[in-house]
């Protein structure tokens, strides 16, 4: 199964050629790469949240395989849904899914469950893969969309994931796709987000799906966050950090509604 991409064209850029040049405009001039064992990264247009990206990308040694968890804003399909065959299309050409690694999560997990619906028509995941081609040409990936935010299936996905990557010899990276605060002000977005990154950047999972319920949060990607880390966590992450945060308003000019975006790494 080869699944098209939905967002070309809108969320970026629609030709080979394009994309290629965004992607060269929004990164940052070459740096040290690093190994890691997860990143946080947004999801939106890229000419807003882009360059957030392009910052975390930059940081990262590219891995053999990337598992991304991200949020299933359509509501089609299962609660916490996985993907183990088949291959994503971009303008860059076609990326595969790893079968064994995405069987071996799907194996260790009481809530995942096989489902192409879920992610036919959502974009936290499939703009994060070009990023990924330019960068990895040659790596594999697993996608897992979560409309569920429950605490439990969150750590169910993350102990699933964490328990794979530790069976395998293979290096991978865990991203967590997810934007910040949503159609809020700028003062409003800082100071909330300040809340839910500093859960984030302490690796506490309980304490980041706690903040962003209690505080109402409009972190769209909490629950694949929360995952993450749970993974991380058990993986031996011991630092994260920020690597960038900013929002639209930088664009546009607005800062009285804004949607938020932050870049972590976590080691």
């Amino acid at each position: 199964m080869v699944r098209r991409p939905v967002v070309a064209g809108s969320f970026y850029a629609g030709t080979r050629e394009r994309l290629r040049a965004q992607l060269e405009e929004l990164s940052p001039p070459s740096g040290t790469r690093t190994d890691v064992l997860a990143a946080i990264v947004p999801h939106a247009g890229y000419v807003y949240s882009g360059r957030v990206a392009a910052q975390v990308y930059a940081c990262i040694a590219p891995p053999d395989v990337w598992v991304i968890v991200g949020p299933n804003h359509t509501g089609a399909g299962a609660r916490a849904a996985i993907l183990t065959s088949g291959e994503w299309e971009t303008p860059l050409g076609r990326l595969a899914i790893d079968a064994d690694l995405g069987q071996a999560i799907l194996a260790r997990s009481s809530v995942l469950r096989e489902d192409p619906a879920a992610h036919a028509r959502e974009h936290s995941i499939e703009v994060q893969l070009p990023f990924m081609q330019r960068d990895a040409p040659m790596s594999r990936f697993v996608p897992i969309g979560l409309f569920s935010h429950e605490y439990a299936v969150c750590r169910d996905v993350g102990l699933a994931a964490a328990a794979a990557i530790q069976e395998t010899g293979r290096r991978v990276v865990l991203v967590a796709s997810t934007d910040m605060s949503h159609y809020v002000s700028r003062a409003v977005a800082t100071a909330r987000d300040r809340k839910a990154l500093d859960a984030i950047l302490a690796l506490d999972p309980e304490g980041l799906h706690r903040v962003v319920s209690r505080e109402g949060i409009s972190m769209c990607g909490f629950h694949a966050t929360t995952a993450v880390l749970v993974a991380a966590k058990v993986l031996g992450a011991t630092t994260a950090k920020l690597v960038a945060y900013t929002d639209s308003g930088a664009i546009t000019g607005d800062t009285d509604e804004v949607v938020a975006y932050a870049g972590i790494t976590i080691r």
